[in-house]
């Protein structure tokens, strides 16, 4: 067996080993952008786990953003599902990742003390006939307005505040981020999460 194919194994054998451990611990990681393969993975992953149990689950999120479809997705799971989530951000939570992030309850948003987070109007790259054009910028209108409704229920802002707010990009530390409604509790250990 060459060197490089047993090199392979051996981190094919780990990762399978940790996800295996993940599982066990009710643990998703979501992790870079967001995409529809992120989406597909951490839905099966919370379809799965609460098919097992209704324990709750802890999702870990470190993002700047993506697709916002893939995000919706990943959103309305978590609020779809019976098991009780449990969001911790770490790194940044921008974007996409920021709506995942408030589709938890706040009393099960946690955030590790130097995390940043980023909330903004939707973007998007518009080509095509002016009739596309225009009805894709009706859509990324239409979708500019269902998120600021969902970040105004989820932090207890006005609707009106939102809308200031993300007019351009909104950033907030995590003290910032608690008095703002989007972050619980800021914790520095698991068993504060636990």
């Amino acid at each position: 067996m060459s060197k490089d194919k047993d090199d392979k194994d051996k981190k094919s054998g780990a990762g399978e080993q940790v996800s295996k451990i993940l599982f066990e611990a009710r643990t998703i990681f979501i992790v870079g952008d967001i995409d529809q393969d992120i989406a597909r993975d951490t839905c099966a992953r919370l379809m799965a786990l609460d098919h097992v149990s209704q324990d709750p689950i802890t999702v870990v999120i470190s993002s700047p953003g993506g697709h916002v479809e893939s995000g919706d997705m990943i959103h309305d799971m978590i609020k779809f599902i019976r098991s009780p989530v449990k969001v911790l951000g770490t790194g940044w939570v921008a974007s996409a990742g920021a709506l995942i992030y408030v589709a938890a309850k706040k009393e099960n948003r946690f955030a590790t003390p130097n995390t940043r987070f980023l909330l903004h109007q939707p973007s998007g790259g518009i080509s095509g006939t002016a009739a596309n054009i225009d009805i894709q910028a009706m859509q990324i209108v239409k979708m500019r307005a269902r998120l600021n409704k969902i970040f105004a229920e989820a932090t207890g802002q006005t609707l009106d505040q939102i809308e200031k707010d993300v007019d351009r990009d909104f950033w907030l530390n995590c003290e910032d981020a608690v008095g703002y409604g989007i972050v619980g509790k800021i914790v520095k250990s698991l068993d504060e999460v636990k």
